[in-house]
Parts: C-alpha cells; structure tokens; sequence
C-alpha cells in the first residue's frame, strides 16, 4: 500500500499543484521553512543508507569518478545552453543553472531499480555527489552566473552544510548504530520524503502563480529538455568512456535526475521565487520520464 503510494508521486506534485494555483493563500505561510522540510527529506536519504554503502567507491573507482564528473560537467552546461538558447530572463536562468548545478536526487535510486539497473552504484553515486556538492554546487554556480547575478558562495555552502550534509550525516549515523531497532520504521522513510517533497512543490506553485500562468509552458520546455538531454548524454558518454550498459544505465538516469528540492531551496533564499520554479517544474517531471525511462530498459535484456 505504501509503495503503491510512493509510486504515484507525480500524481500526488500534479494534484497538489493545480490546488496551490487555484489557492494559493493554503500554502503561502509556509514559504518560510523550505529549507527545514528538505532537511527532512535529506535526513531520510541518510536513514536509508549506512558506511558499507560508500565501500564500492573503492571496490568500482572508475564507474563512480565517470558519473561523477559526467554529473557535474553535463548538467550544468547543458541548463546554462538551454537557457541562452531560449533567452530566459536572469532570475528563471539562474534557476535552471542552479538546478543543473545541483548533485543527483534521491529518486534515482528507485529508478534504477525500476530499470533493472545498478542500485548499488546509483546510491553511492547519489551519496558522493551529495557530500561534495557543498563545494562544487556553489562554485559551478558562480563560475556559470557569476558574472551576470550576484552568487553568494560562502552563503550557499554554509546552507548545504545545513540543510543536506548534516541531516544526512546524521541519518546515517542513527542507521548505523539503531539499525535493528529502527527496521520497522525503516518503510515510512520513502512515504515522508514523497510527502514532504510534494508540500515543497506546492509551497513554489503559490510563489509563482502569475509566472506559471504566463510563461509556464516555456519553463516546462526547458525543464523537459534539461532533464532529456541529461539522461541521454549520461548514458551516451558512459558508453563512450567504455562502461558497461548496465553502468550506462545507472549513471544516464543519475545524470539526468537532479536533487531539485535543493535547487528550490537555494533558488529562494539566495535568488528569488521565481528562479525557484525551474527546480519544483523539474520534481513533478523527472519522476514521470524516468519511469517511462525505467519501464522501457526493463524490457530490454542488458548485454553480458
């Protein structure tokens, strides 16, 4: 029941959604704690995952270093490119930047489960690209806008620490000690952080009413091909750099799905509500093409 769910999230961000745009005023109050409620979600991620996990950086280096470069080189060329092309104005390309510049979601993981891909390496993949992007989300950021917006670098790695390393450190750390005694509780985890996301996204749909009205369709455009053209060059240039197809797989769907609550999250606090709308678009849509992404490659048999 509770998978069942979890599964339906894209339903769950759309419904929300059209409520927040239709009463916004229901989810106007809580803009404020955006920040407290991905910490959540990061917290739950932690949970998930314990130090053994982070032992195959060292057992496959060259799968891990591949997606990881593949990670944050594609991604961010990729938005910033999209959005000069469709000549997006500095707030909405800052939060397509920004996204681009973000390490790889959650969501992944169950994807690749779903695609018959490698969960074990999309974890770890998720994991060290979340634990060093305190460094490299707000340096790539800057290196891409910095010379049009103002980026603050310093601010923005203080945030990350705050409201994704510490929380999942965290998680991990009450994983590895309580692990017996926290397995009951172990399910909840996937139903809070699709709840919490959800909110989240609801939350940036009343900021952005007017925006979504007159210039949604072009932002959805953009995240579409963002999130395409992240996925198929992955997976492409992990086949290129002589990966296996089933290591392909896992870092095309890694590369391609972002840990767009934390591009939300900064898009608020350091830019405005508006740059944050490319990151709450991208939740509801990353979802929806990775399990068509996902159902396709489970019907295919992957090459020995």
């Amino acid at each position: 029941m509770l998978q069942k769910f979890t599964s339906l999230f894209p339903l769950w961000a759309i419904i929300l959604s059209a409520i927040a745009l239709l009463s916004p005023d229901i989810f106007l109050p809580y803009k404020d704690i955006i920040p407290f409620l991905l910490g959540l979600v990061m917290f739950g991620m932690g949970m998930t995952l314990a130090l053994e996990d982070f032992l195959l950086v060292f057992k496959r280096p060259k799968a891990v270093f591949i997606g990881t470069v593949l990670q944050y080189t594609l991604m961010p060329f990729i938005g910033y490119a999209i959005a000069r092309v469709f000549a997006l104005s500095p707030e909405l390309t800052a939060g397509v930047v920004l996204l681009g510049c973000c390490p790889g979601g959650t969501a992944s993981n169950v994807i690749s489960y779903l695609a018959k891909a490698d969960v074990a390496l999309s974890i770890v993949l998720t994991s060290f690209s979340t634990l060093i992007s305190f460094v490299m989300t707000p340096l790539l950021t800057w290196a891409y806008i910095g010379q049009t917006i103002d980026v603050d670098i310093y601010g923005m790695l203080i945030s990350i620490l705050q409201i994704v390393i510490v929380p999942v450190a965290l998680g991990i750390v009450i994983n590895t000690v309580l692990s017996s005694r926290i397995e009951n509780i172990r399910h909840l985890f996937p139903v809070i952080s699709v709840l919490t996301i959800v909110f989240i996204i609801s939350i940036i749909m009343a900021l952005n009413r007017e925006m979504v009205i007159s210039a949604g369709f072009l932002v959805v455009i953009v995240v579409i091909l963002h999130n395409l053209l992240g996925l198929l060059s992955g997976y492409g240039f992990a086949k290129l750099l002589g990966l296996s197809e089933i290591e392909a797989r896992t870092i095309g769907i890694e590369v391609g799905m972002q840990n767009s609550g934390l591009s939300v999250a900064l898009s608020i606090k350091y830019f405005t509500a508006t740059a944050a709308l490319p990151g709450a678009l991208f939740s509801i849509w990353h979802n929806i093409s990775g399990s068509f992404v996902a159902s396709n490659w489970a019907k295919k048999n992957i090459p020995k």
